[in-house]
């Protein structure tokens, strides 16, 4: 399989497995990651999703570029007809976590910049090599690198296509931790459980605020923040969550 989807409890964990092409992505590869996020998303009892890679060298290549290169070039006056990802085209408010275990290049970066929490492995790398191509990032790379990082560091990494190591994406706050690559995925579930601890609604909730912040203004962010903060008052992870604080046990949330 060229991914593998599965699901423990609240957590679901996406890896791509074609360690043998660097984990590139071909087309029937980005097809079943879109099926494999439409699933997560849709499926209630799944809250926190990680992707991760198969092997240490690399968690993805980029494109595959003997396939993918031909079929996207169908597709370039109608972008919406390519399978929807987090890359593109797809509103996903569960949080993702990425668990770069290597290279991270062109694709696979644009991949990693569209998670929302990074854990990285000593072994990683993160570049964006499309430019010694003739092209520039087409999986946003250009707009998410951008909004993570200073301007002129990200100009230099698309520009360049030079890529930078973990300890450099770690200190210009590209990555949240650095970790061996042993402890790599213990690291991220770690990080997944602390996350599933809280009420999922208003986790979601505060993923969407943030996001959708980068595009408003001050006073439309603030306006959306208070409707989804006034939204959450009628559910019952609110009831549940102030219950247990007054009560002084750990609440049981259930996404409703």
């Amino acid at each position: 399989m060229a991914l593998i989807y599965e699901k423990k409890g609240r957590i679901a964990t996406i890896t791509i497995n074609r360690p043998e092409a660097f984990n590139a992505i071909d087309p029937p590869t980005l097809q079943e990651l879109s099926a494999s996020l439409i699933d997560f998303r849709e499926v209630n009892e799944s809250w926190v999703l990680i992707i991760t890679a198969a092997g240490e060298k690399a968690f993805c290549a980029g494109a595959d570029i003997k396939s993918m290169i031909p079929w996207m070039k169908q597709w370039k006056d109608k972008p919406w007809m390519m399978p929807s990802t987090i890359l593109r085209g797809m509103e996903l408010w569960k949080p993702v976590i990425g668990a770069i275990n290597g290279l991270a290049l062109g694709g696979g970066c644009e991949i990693a910049l569209s998670c929302d929490i990074l854990i990285a492995s000593e072994k990683a790398s993160f570049g964006t090599p499309e430019v010694k191509l003739g092209l520039i990032p087409g999986w946003g790379g250009t707009q998410r690198l951008t909004r993570m990082i200073p301007q002129v560091k990200a100009a230099e990494i698309i520009m360049t296509g030079q890529s930078i190591d973990a300890q450099e994406a770690y200190r210009l706050g590209l990555v949240n931790k650095v970790v061996p690559p042993s402890e790599l995925m213990a690291a991220a579930t770690q990080m997944a459980e602390a996350i599933c601890k809280n009420g999922p609604l208003a986790v979601r909730a505060a993923k969407e605020a943030i996001v959708k912040s980068k595009s408003l203004s001050l006073e439309e962010g603030l306006r959306l923040e208070w409707s989804l903060f006034s939204n959450l008052f009628s559910t019952e992870d609110f009831k549940e969550g102030t219950g247990a604080f007054v009560e002084k046990r750990k609440p049981e949330f259930k996404g409703s």
